[in-house]
């Protein structure tokens, strides 16, 4: 550090400022000094508490989490500047199948819970290319890798967001699958269970044959993929006593016809008078001669296809749907691996139709894609198939991290009761958004449609292995048969609990799975069923009541609006249940980030960027503050083009603020000057000084209203202006050439100016402006207060006016082709009335800026009231010209 003759003792500039290095050095003295820590000796109304999504750890962040979560940040800087004592914890989201899945492919194990536990196992040094060829290992061993690396990602996790400035208390953090979480989870669903708001039964479910397991209504996509429609003859059954295949067949036009053996009746529209005849009566499927009634149902489409429609157990969702409400047999063929099932179905071996069973067994065992083509080929043989297949493109529902199609099986699942069978809890739930502000408002809007949209309860059990598992055992009977009705719940002391691993009070492990015994529950709990607790986890529901209270319900969740139907509708169900509350009392919505394409940036697309890159303070890095510039820019909401020019123009920005701040330190500019208002006596300063409380009015104006993108475009704006035009302008001043008085008033505006604009970029360009903070303030400035000031009732358009004769007057050197050093002897300024005003009030410090020995100004043709009152930048300048001008060297 060096000091030069002019700078106040007070104040110990660097040589060279400069952007390197800035984020090892703060970050660092952040964490010695806590500046961020939350003060749990509080009260409710001095806290600001943020619900933030744990992100998941299952392998790397990209750009996007970088974008969302500094939104956030920016937020809780305000709101620890507005004097909160702000509650900010960051957890990682480590159970569930990502977590899984990466550790399957990292590794090259897959899970087995058949097998021994193995103390010593160690993981292929290098994993299999084929899932074929992966290990097995034990379920304890599988549990085991999957907390290694997850524990792995999130340090790196961790160290990223310390890189990009993230001010939350480390002290906090949490993982969704540690045993605190586990046994908040456990305890949540137990209440639900005792309340009767969660609840098991055996019935068709959404299924993914690659993971095996259920997935929920919420956590399904549609995707375009090829098929075709077959057009496929049904005909009158001998029940009838009509039965003659001469007869006009019943023709159904199906996309799935391998479902053809599931076929329990055909239905169509009862107002359609094409049909109308045949409800009640019965039809043969083809090639199996299975007799299924032709039923009427409001769901089915009469402009679609032929008008009647195929039911089988199960295709699709409707399917369920028409099955429970028409009170269908159920003839179930897909097994939980995606193929049909090796034994020949009874309702065909019973079949009066001779070769039933030989067609069946052309397709016993093969997977649905598979059967879809040979009974195609076997209804082409039987001249069932009416036509050639029609290709088609049509939506097809996966899990949203699944690779196949999804299928609908029938097992026992646990639900969570959330409005899809109940229209009063429905209601309850909307009123529960209506609790809420939206930011922006008319998300809202997606929640209700979401909620509204719901046909069923939130399907929470999972067939997996790394979760938290759900805590109940079931009495064997003498038969062995579970008793499904009065599970064993464990004490809550117990919790959390493996009931895989330990027996239910009174019992012993020898009874396990033994007729008169006990079994366990064998699956876990949705990831989601933990993660719609973060509220109830970092708050100690449950376990510290007195910080529950004072930071719950919590004040801000802030997630991606793609997650409104997952992890937020998902958090209103469970505070709701559990706490009778809303769980915070705001949320603020972020969007995507689109690739240049305009597509959202995902790992399954491979269109990510990896943050590390950018967030590298020299090229081709950007560094943090560059950065965050780039994401506080988008307002909440908003889909955000991945954009380097942008943090191209945070960096320079970044840049600028060191060295404007440099330049008014140097002059003797200290922190005993600022809000010296009876030092500022210079008409230019006393305007600017207006601007700045005008500026800082409507920033906080912004800022209060979650538009934090608003706020710093504001800021930035006046800044600009601050720097290329009034330090430019007073910097003769500031010497000291027109007597002390002038030199004070330049400095206490220097002073003012620079500390409210530090405070004001300090929420989102965290390490500069800690840094400039440290050369001449005592402190970090993130426990400095924000700027608040009413707006000025004096004019504020000063600056703007004399920053355009100044311009002016510079482009005549650019035009002459002359150095802006060089000397006017004399010229003349033609202006309108209010900037010859304006000029005369800075007379001395147009002069000296633009190196002009004799100014002549007359009023131009274009009246004052041509310009628009608080006209700027180029409005005001082109009303400006220049003629007359004498060089003090002829230009070469």
């Amino acid at each position: 550090m060096t000091t030069s003759d002019s700078t106040h003792d007070s104040v110990h500039l660097p040589d060279k400022p400069a952007l390197e290095g800035l984020r090892d050095k703060w970050d660092a003295a952040w964490g010695e000094s806590g500046v961020y820590a939350f003060d749990p000796d509080t009260t409710r109304e001095d806290v600001y508490s943020i619900d933030t999504p744990p992100p998941t750890a299952s392998g790397s962040l990209h750009v996007g989490h970088v974008f969302s979560y500094t939104q956030t940040d920016v937020i809780a800087r305000y709101q620890r500047m507005l004097g909160k004592n702000v509650f900010y914890p960051l957890g990682w989201d480590d159970n569930g199948l990502p977590t899984e899945r990466r550790v399957q492919n990292y590794y090259g194990v897959t899970c087995d819970p058949t097998l021994p536990y193995d103390a010593d196992f160690e993981p292929p040094a290098k994993a299999p290319r084929s899932a074929r060829d992966y290990v097995k290992v034990s379920r304890q061993n599988f549990i085991e890798l999957c907390l290694t690396l997850s524990a792995e990602d999130e340090a790196v996790f961790e160290h990223l967001f310390r890189s990009v400035g993230l001010s939350v208390d480390w002290k906090y953090t949490y993982r969704t699958i540690e045993d605190t979480a586990r046994a908040v989870s456990q305890r949540a669903f137990l209440a639900d269970l005792a309340t009767g708001n969660a609840y098991s039964q055996d019935a068709p479910t959404m299924w993914d044959v690659t993971f095996g397991t259920a997935v929920a209504q919420a956590e399904l996509e549609d995707r375009e993929k090829d098929g075709a429609y077959h057009k496929v003859a049904f005909y009158p059954s001998a029940a009838d006593g009509t039965a003659d295949t001469a007869q006009d067949p019943v023709v159904i036009v199906t996309s799935r016809p391998e479902l053809i053996p599931a076929v329990v009746a055909l239905v169509a529209h009862p107002d359609d008078e094409r049909y109308q005849p045949l409800f009640g009566k019965t039809v043969v499927s083809p090639l199996f001669g299975v007799e299924v009634e032709v039923r009427s149902h409001h769901l089915a489409k009469a402009d679609k296809g032929t008008g009647i429609a195929m039911v089988c157990t199960f295709g699709d969702l409707t399917d369920v749907t028409w099955w429970r409400e028409l009170d269908l047999p159920t003839r179930a063929v897909v097994t939980r691996d995606g193929r049909l099932q090796r034994e020949t179905p009874e309702w065909i071996a019973e079949s009066a139709k001779a070769d039933a069973a030989e067609a069946y067994q052309r397709l016993a065992g093969t997977t649905t894609f598979t059967a879809r083509k040979e009974i195609a080929q076997l209804l082409a043989e039987s001249g069932d198939l009416l036509e050639d297949p029609e290709a088609i493109t049509h939506p097809v529902p996966f899990y949203e991290k699944g690779d196949k199609p999804l299928e609908v099986v029938a097992s026992r699942q646990w639900y969570i009761r959330n409005g899809g069978r109940s229209a009063e809890l429905r209601d309850d739930l909307i009123a529960r958004g209506r609790e809420l502000e939206w930011y922006p408002s008319y998300m809202r809007s997606r929640y209700e449609n979401w909620v509204d949209g719901l046909n069923g309860d939130w399907l929470v059990s999972r067939q997996r292995h790394f979760g938290v598992a759900i805590p109940l055992w079931y009495r064997l009977d003498a038969d062995g048969t579970p008793d499904y009705d009065a599970p064993i719940v464990p004490d809550d002391a117990q919790l959390p609990v493996d009931p895989l691993a330990s027996a239910p009070n009174g019992f012993s492990e020898d009874q396990r799975d033994v007729a008169g015994g006990f079994t366990a529950d064998p699956d876990v709990l949705d990831t989601w069923a933990t993660s719609s607790l973060t509220p109830q986890l970092v708050s100690g529901w449950s376990r510290d009541e007195e910080l529950f209270a004072n930071v719950f319900p919590m004040d801000l969740r802030p997630q991606g609006h793609d997650i409104i139907r997952t992890w937020l509708f998902s958090t209103v169900v469970r505070a709701n249940s559990i706490n009778d509350s809303v769980p915070w009392r705001r949320t603020a919505l972020s969007g995507w980030i689109l690739d240049p394409d305009r597509k959202k940036m995902s790992k399954s697309k491979g269109n990510v960027v990896v943050p590390s890159d950018i967030l590298a303070e020299q090229k081709p890095g950007f560094g943090p503050d560059a950065v965050r510039y780039w994401a506080a820019s988008a307002k909440f909401g908003a889909d955000t083009a991945y954009d380097t020019q942008q943090m191209q123009i945070g960096r320079r920005l970044s840049m600028k603020l060191l060295n404007a701040s440099k330049f008014a330190l140097a002059q003797g500019v200290h922190a005993d000057l600022i809000g010296r208002e009876d030092l500022i006596t210079h008409e230019l300063d006393r305007s600017v000084s207006a601007a700045l409380r005008t500026v800082v009015a409507d920033a906080g104006r912004h800022m209060e209203a979650y538009d934090n993108a608003q706020a710093l475009r504001i800021v930035e704006s006046f800044f600009w202006d601050f720097t290329d035009d009034y330090v430019e302008l007073v910097k003769d001043r500031s010497y000291g050439a027109q007597g002390e008085e002038a030199q004070l008033s330049a400095h206490a505006t220097l002073a003012t100016s620079l500390d409210t604009l530090l405070r004001l970029f300090a929420p989102f360009l965290p390490f500069v402006t800690e840094e400039v903070w440290s050369w001449w303030r005592e402190g970090s400035i993130h426990r400095a207060p924000w700027p608040t000031a009413e707006p000025a009732q004096v004019p504020t358009d000063m600056l703007g006016k004399v920053a355009s004769a100044l311009s002016k007057l510079r482009q005549t050197k650019t035009e002459a082709k002359v150095s802006q050093k060089t000397r006017i002897t004399s010229a003349v300024l033609h202006a309108p009335t209010d900037v010859l005003t304006a000029v005369a009030a800075a007379r001395g410090d147009l002069l000296a800026a633009s190196r002009v020995d004799d100014l002549d100004v007359r009023t131009s043709s274009v009246t004052a009231a041509e310009v628009p009152a608080g006209a700027e930048g180029a409005d005001v300048e082109a009303s400006v010209t220049v003629s007359d001008v004498v060089f003090a060297e002829s230009p070469a």
